[in-house]
């Protein structure tokens, strides 16, 4: 037995027993992989008919590589050197003179996979919460621990490319179909479907003759040309190297070797620091949210529009019972039909049974008494919220917290309207609800604290990451945004081609230019969230959007926005390099924007900050978010570009002060 392993015989076979000391989740770190391979000696010389692995956690297999270790690898050398490590000591279970199989349940992830790849066999849990997958590309990595050979070599190149390259997670039966696992069965029964594995000792896995044939040596470089080709038009490779990558290794039948180095002199790029940065800060948020109970079983959302639709719709998704109100029978029935097909989207047969049970038309509201949580999302009018919180506070239990989904109304102003307006806080969500990783928990003067606890661990238990927000005019998201979206359109008010906006964006690496952003968004909604802004912040709002929106050119919606909808498909255009003023005067008017929001105490820190935009607007997350992306200019470049700025293109460049201030900008450490 070791700090994290215990090693147990019964009937000829080993057992191994993972559980690492303090942690919700089982990781590789270095140490767990040490005392690994200090079990794995004894084994080799022990004559066992077959060696089990499993997780003594209820939460799952292993989560994977420690990241917090990551931070602490600052040269490549480094870093290929303990990767070659962990090969090594899964190359040993691998080699084992008999067979060993890995029992999995719940998340089995990235080297927590790779571990099991090292196995002659896998049985999985055939549970909704398994889930197998080699996500080491959203890190800015790829696997280092014989993935990029084992899982080509086990399933074929084509599905296994795709796993790692996307990062996706499979469930248990199709890891199943698609070899990756060999016996998929209930809990109760994965002890024995792995010991028959060891008595029969089938043989092991490979892909069928149509998978594997692409790895042929002569046919492995037309086929990896061809996949980078196809990825290049998805991904682009100097800002996201990994993908790219791991075509290339397979290309080149790499080694174990190949792939250490490869992995090593990724995890030390800036690219990596900065997406292993946000995942760490994105884990830290949720740690802290789970610190605190939601209390909340039964949601009652009013407002039938998309945003109520989607939001109970995914509350029913993620298990709460829901009830969903509004005047409009019609608007009601559109809005159940909706949510029923997003159910459809993510569950099948009886969870998607289940969670259209726990879903509730409710036209008078019959179900406020016993509501732990309401949620409005009517029209964004103040008076018309001001009369149904009066409504809803007359029969709701005193438990209940009321949260409004206002975008734009500054929160102490609702809570005026409530005779106890401390339980009012905002959940902003975005659009769409179903995909957008983000809420902001907005908390007024005289939110309760325990409130706003609640609905930060109510956000996780969504799926969601709760970014805490100081109401002020357009939070944070929105009010960052905003000047963003509007130098886009003061640029094509200018002439610049609305293409070579978009293209400079998306060259500095955002997910959508402006441009076909704003056209997705709707040009009305941006103009009326602009106009409210517009005083508060000091923005001007360029002619071009209001004559757009006046001449019935609203975006997507309408058909014809900037650009004419639907766009014609087919391979982009070659354009020349984008002009970079264009993609400085756009991330400029965001970086600024920012700074202000931390001045102010929009939110607390920088991070905070940077987090926020990466998950609520897509800023480039491997720069680390604005904030991130201004430190590596240094704060004296970005004054000195901002005042180029105002001076060549007018005062909304003019450097906020908190690039002046000393200790604004500072982050705080993360815990370890």
């Amino acid at each position: 037995m070791t700090s994290s392993w215990t090693l147990s015989e019964a009937d000829d076979i080993a057992e191994l027993v993972l559980d690492c000391p303090g942690k919700r989740h089982n990781v590789l770190s270095r140490e767990v992989l040490g005392e690994l391979d200090q079990l794995l000696a004894i084994l080799e010389t022990r004559p066992f008919r077959g060696l089990v692995i499993r997780s003594g956690k209820p939460q799952g297999f292993a989560a994977g590589a420690d990241v917090h270790e990551f931070r602490r690898i600052l040269d490549a050398a480094r870093a290929a050197e303990l990767t070659r490590a962990g090969q090594m000591v899964l190359a040993r279970l691998a080699g084992l003179p008999y067979p060993s199989v890995a029992i999995i349940h719940g998340p089995c992830l990235g080297g927590g996979l790779e571990l099991a790849l090292a196995c002659s066999y896998r049985v999985a849990c055939e549970d909704e919460r398994t889930s197998l997958a080699l996500p080491e590309v959203k890190l800015g990595i790829h696997p280092g621990f014989g993935g990029t050979i084992r899982l080509p070599a086990l399933i074929g190149p084509l599905p296994a490319l795709s796993l790692m390259i996307g990062g996706r997670g499979l469930s248990a039966r199709k890891a199943r179909g698609l070899g990756l696992v060999d016996a998929c069965v209930p809990q109760r029964h994965l002890d024995a479907a792995a010991r028959a594995l060891l008595r029969d000792v089938p043989p092991k896995g490979r892909p069928p003759w149509y998978r594997g044939f692409l790895a042929a040596p002569l046919l492995r470089p037309y086929v990896g040309a061809f996949l980078q080709r196809r990825l290049k038009a998805k991904v682009e490779c100097r800002h996201y190297p990994a993908p790219c990558r791991i075509v290339s290794l397979w290309t080149r039948q790499a080694s174990f070797e190949a792939e250490a180095l490869s992995c090593a002199e990724l995890l030390v790029s800036p690219v990596s620091r900065n997406l292993v940065h946000m995942f760490e800060l994105s884990e830290e948020l949720k740690r802290r949210a789970r610190a605190h109970a939601h209390g909340v079983r039964r949601i009652h959302v009013v407002g039938a529009g998309v945003m109520g639709a989607d939001i109970a719709a995914w509350a029913a998704i993620k298990g709460f019972y829901v009830s969903l109100q509004d005047r409009a029978p019609e608007v009601l029935a559109r809005a159940i039909k909706r949510a029923h097909g997003l159910i459809g989207e993510r569950l099948k047969g009886r969870a998607a049974e289940a969670a259209r049970d726990r879903l509730m038309p409710d036209m008078r509201g019959g179900a406020l008494p016993k509501a732990d949580l309401v949620i409005e999302a009517i029209i964004e009018n103040r008076d018309a919220k001001h009369a149904l919180f009066a409504q809803v506070e007359a029969q709701v239990p005193e438990r209940t917290i009321i949260a409004t989904n206002t975008s734009s109304i500054p929160l102490d102003d609702l809570a005026a309207g409530l005779s106890v307006p401390k339980r009012l806080v905002g959940l902003h969500f975005f659009n769409p609800v179903t995909k957008m990783p983000l809420i902001e928990v907005i908390g007024g003067a005289v939110s309760d604290p325990q409130a706003l606890a609640a609905m930060r661990s109510f956000a996780v238990a969504l799926d969601r990451l709760p970014v805490d927000v100081k109401s002020s005019p357009g939070f944070l998201v929105n009010r960052v945004l905003m000047p963003y979206l509007l130098e886009a359109v003061s640029l094509a008010e200018e002439g610049v081609a609305l293409a070579d906006i978009d293209a400079a964006a998306v060259d500095f690496g955002m997910p959508m230019g402006p441009i076909a952003l704003a056209d997705t968004v709707g040009l009305d909604i941006c103009l009326a969230v602009a106009q409210t802004l517009s005083a508060p912040l000091d923005l001007s709002v360029p002619d071009l959007l209001a004559r757009k929106v006046e001449a019935g050119s609203l975006g997507k919606k309408s058909g014809q926005g900037f650009y004419r909808y639907p766009r014609p498909r087919g391979p982009s255009p070659v354009r020349p390099p984008s002009d970079p003023i264009i993609a400085e005067r756009l991330i400029m008017r965001l970086v600024n924007e920012a700074a202000r929001c931390l001045r102010l105490g929009v939110v607390t820190d920088p991070d905070t900050v940077d987090i926020g935009l990466v998950y609520g607007t897509g800023f480039a997350p491997f720069r680390g978010g604005p904030l991130g992306y201004a430190e590596a200019l240094g704060t004296g470049e970005v004054l000195s570009r901002l005042t180029e700025l105002s001076e060549r293109c007018g005062v909304r460049f003019t450097p906020d002060p908190a690039w002046s201030q000393d200790g604004v900008l500072a982050r705080r450490p993360l815990d370890p």
